[in-house]
Formats: structure tokens, sequence, C-alpha cells
């Protein structure tokens, strides 16, 4: 089916339905974040194209649907933040915050992202193709991210759970203050964070790894990626400490 485009906002026929088929485009030049939102926030499509973002911020932020959204060129902060069920794909950069508190569904940045990439994400899967600023996965608590590049200083900063996949080079503090996330890097790392270690990869690891590197499309070998995690120092009550 050809695509359509669908008035949204205050032209919007609310009983428009099926009527929107398959495909949706919306151009942020002549259209508001605000009312791209609502209509994803209770979407008549199933597939919907964002041209001309130019770094709006909050594209695709709160969708709770199974849909597919595609925003084409750089997005601002907080591009598909709290999503559930989606699929957003952004064909650009993403600023701050890209999936920031994530619960389900898949995010898929097709060039690099600012700080605090899937920071407290719940779930769901982000997938970076380029590099990472600093701050990636900040206090992920079950997220999956994985990032094609590399990532800078304090990557998984007090991670609760969840999995981090690098696939080059990590800056310093990876891991600070880490609680039972699992970190996995392709490259060289930096000084490690407080109370992050590195693990041995035993079998477990690396199948998880290898599910990990094919759901975001990615043939390298998980014999190339070590392995790192808490040491669970920072667990338990240390009397001198209280002093």
């Amino acid at each position: 089916m050809d695509p359509v485009t669908v008035p949204i906002g205050a032209d919007a026929d609310s009983d428009a339905g099926s009527d929107a088929g398959e495909l949706v485009k919306v151009d942020l030049a002549t259209t508001s974040v605000r009312e791209l939102n609502a209509e994803l926030h209770r979407p008549r499509a199933r597939r919907y194209e964002v041209h001309n973002p130019r770094g709006a911020h909050a594209v695709a932020a709160g969708v709770r649907d199974a849909i597919d959204i595609e925003v084409h060129g750089q997005a601002g902060y907080y591009c598909a933040g709290m999503n559930s069920r989606a699929t957003v794909t952004v064909y650009g950069s993403a600023g701050v915050g890209v999936a920031e508190n994530m619960m389900s569904g898949r995010v898929r940045v097709r060039g690099d992202a600012s700080q605090s990439a899937g920071a407290t994400g719940h779930g769901g899967l982000l997938v970076i193709e380029g590099s990472a600023s600093m701050r990636c996965g900040i206090s992920m608590k079950g997220i999956d991210i994985v990032v094609g590049g590399d990532v800078g200083p304090m990557c998984a900063f007090m991670a609760q759970a969840g999995r981090l996949v690098i696939c080059g080079d990590a800056g310093d503090g990876l891991g600070d203050s880490i609680y039972e996330a699992r970190l996995y890097v392709r490259g060289s790392v930096g000084e490690l964070g407080a109370d992050c270690v590195a693990k041995p990869m035993g079998a477990e690891h690396r199948a998880e790894l290898a599910e990990l590197l094919a759901a975001a499309g990615l043939t390298h070998d998980p014999a190339e990626f070590g392995r790192y995690g808490s040491a669970r120092r920072l667990y338990h009550f240390a009397a001198h400490n209280s002093y």
C-alpha cells in the first residue's frame, strides 16, 4: 500500500480508524511533536514515518502500542523515551537519553547516541550502531543494550540488571557501583569503576552474548569479548566504613 498522509492534531478525524492504512508519514516541518506524540499514543496505523525531525526533543516518547516508527533524520533528547512494545528506528543520530526508561520493544539508532542512552531502562532492546557517549546504561534495570562502536566514561554506573554489549572500547569508570548487570566488551577498557571486575566467560555467557549480537544484527565472535560485573564488595556492611 502506498504511504498516506493522515491529518493529526486539531484537524484529525477521530473516526479515521482503518482509513489511515498501513503507513502514515508525518512531517515535523508542518506538524508539532506534541501532535505527533498524541497520534502515536492512540495510533490509527501500524507504521509511521517521521520526517524532518531536525533535532526535535521527545520524538516518539511514551508509545505503548506494538507499532513501527521510523525517524528519518537526527533526533534530539529523549527520543523513544519510556517506550513500551513499539519498534523505533532512528535513521541518524540521537541526543541525550534515547530510550530512557524503556519498558519493552526495540529501539535502533543507525548513527551515534549522546549521553545516558538507555538510562534506567527496565526492558526491551536498544541497539546503537555507532558509538555512545558517557553514562550509557546508567542505572539500567533489565534493558539489553548493544553498542556497535565505543562508549564513553561511567557507562553502566549503578547498573542493576540487564546486559550491555560494547563492540568497541569502553572509557574509564565502566560499571562503577554495579549491581547484577552483565557487561561484555570486545575492545579495550579504561580504569574500571568501583566494585567492577573482570569475570570469566563461561559457555552460558558466550551463548547469551551470541544471542544478543544476533538480535542486533552483528556477526562478531563472542570469543573476542571479555565479561565484567560486580565483585559484590559493596553489598555488605563493614564496620570500618562507619567511622
